[in-house]
This record gives C-alpha cells, structure tokens and sequence, in this order.
C-alpha cells in the first residue's frame, strides 16, 4: 500500500461545467435587468400640441353678483317681515291698554253719575223732608187758630176728598197701592221697584192711559185742580206744573201714594206729610 493512501487532498473539487454556465447565464440576466432600468427610457416623438379648453362661455362674476344680490334681498326680506311683526305686535298691545284705560274710564264716569243720581234724589228727598215739616207745622198752626175763632170746629178734608174712587178712578188706586212695598229705584219702572213718574205711568196703563214718562211732562197733562177738590185717581205734583221734580197718585181719604225715595221706597202718606204743590186731572 502506498504511503501516501492514506493522506486526503487538499485540493478543491471543480466544478462542473453545467453549473458554472447556469451561474454565468443568472448574473447575465441580472446585469441585463439593471442596465435596461437604469437607461432612460426613450420618449416619442411630440407631434402635436393640445390646449386646454378655456371657459369663454360662462360668466362667473355675474352668477356670483345674482347670488349675492338674492342673498341679500332674501335678508332684507326677512328683516321687513320681522319688523312688521314687531309693530303689529306694538299695536295690538297700544289697543289693548287703550281698551283696558277706556273701559276704566266708562266704569268710573258710570260710578260717578251713579252717585251724582243718588246725591241729587238724597236732596230732593231731604227738600221733601223739610216742606213736609213745615207744611205740619204750619197746618197744625192753622187748626189751632181755625179752633180758636169757631169753636174748636175744623176740617182738613173736603167731600170730594172723601170720596171713594169708581171705574177707571179704581183701578189706577187700587195698582198704585198694590205695589206699596216696593223700592225706590231711580229709572225703574217695574215690576218690583219704580221711580216716581213709572209708578204714576204704570198706574195709568191700568185704565188705559198711556201717559210721558218723565214727571214734568206728566204734570203738564189734563186739567189743573185745587188741593181743596181733589179726587182719586188725580196726579199730585211738587215743583212747578211744568217742570215738576216729584208725582204721586192721589188715592182718596187725604192721602197720596208715591215711590218717594230709596229709604222709603212705595209708601203711602197724608197730603200733611209732604204737601203738594198742586194737582191735575186726567180722568
């Protein structure tokens, strides 16, 4: 055996000549790829020009004045919508206060004629009161000095004061006295409460009499007749004829009836009480 079979060599193996053309054809390839990326690419030729298209047609600057201009016309519009709404606002409320200060004012105009009527009726009351006093004081005077010089003989009352009413003459006595009770309203003319002249011309209807409706005017009708030759039925007035203040149905027996004022309301009273200043006939 050879000394030298046992030592291994040293030297590479080659390589097969299939792998190194494999080898050679790789890296050619690749050197290829690279140089082809890294060369610029040829561009063709340019061989005409194209412009971009141009907007000649279209107006921007007046679409954009329109907008604006609606814009603010639309604000304008707005703000006179607004304001109008704020004066009909102003003005429902300026009539409502108006209203509000015109229904006080009616209120308080009421209130004083009210009073004003109350205050008149309390004074021509009160003058009644005190002709009332003065006529019994100046009766009573007269009896007594009628008493001395015959006797002590006298009489106040006439026949036909005494007299009892018939017909017609009843029936406007026996309502006026029917509605003793009642109140004393100033402007009433029934059923429950009256004033002097409705009482009188209520009274009269019962006999089918239609008379004004104010005293002064009642006092006007018919005929004058004395105190002394009174009938029933007969209208008694105080004041004058024409412009009486106060009527009342003479009933007979000396006696009238009368709404004659709120404290007393329908009553009925001698002629003592509150003289008249005269009478008429209607019957």
């Amino acid at each position: 055996m050879s000394h030298t079979a046992h030592i291994p060599s040293h030297r590479k193996p080659r390589r097969s000549s299939s792998k190194l053309a494999l080898r050679a054809g790789v890296a050619g390839g690749v050197l290829s790829t690279i140089a082809v990326a890294a060369s610029p690419a040829q561009a063709e030729p340019v061989t005409e020009t194209i412009e971009m298209p141009t907007l000649t047609n279209v107006d921007l600057s007046g679409a954009l004045s329109s907008a604006v201009a609606a814009s603010a016309e639309a604000t304008q519009q707005d703000a006179l919508v607004q304001d109008l709404r704020a004066q009909e606002d102003a003005a429902a409320g300026k009539a409502a206060k108006d209203a509000k200060t015109a229904k006080e004012q009616a209120e308080r105009k009421a209130e004083a004629e009210r009073k004003a009527k109350e205050a008149e009726e309390k004074a021509r009351a009160e003058a009644r009161e005190r002709a009332s006093r003065t006529a019994e004081r100046t009766t009573l005077s007269a009896s007594s000095n009628s008493g001395d010089s015959d006797g002590g003989s006298s009489s106040s009352d006439s026949g036909s004061s005494r007299s009892t009413a018939t017909g017609s003459a009843a029936a406007i006595v026996d309502f006026a006295r029917a509605q003793i009770g009642d109140a004393y309203v100033m402007g009433a003319t029934g059923p429950n409460a009256w004033d002097c002249s409705g009482l009188v011309q209520a009274a009269y209807r019962q006999a089918g009499i239609d008379l004004p409706r104010v005293s002064g005017a009642q006092s006007s009708m018919g005929t004058s007749v004395s105190l002394s030759d009174l009938q029933p039925g007969d209208i008694l007035y105080w004041g004058s004829r024409s412009g009486s203040y106060h009527v009342a149905i003479y009933v007979g027996g000396g006696n009238f009836v009368g709404a004659q004022n709120p404290g007393t309301g329908v009553v009925e009273r001698s002629l003592d009480y509150d003289a008249p200043s005269g009478a008429v006939r209607i019957l």
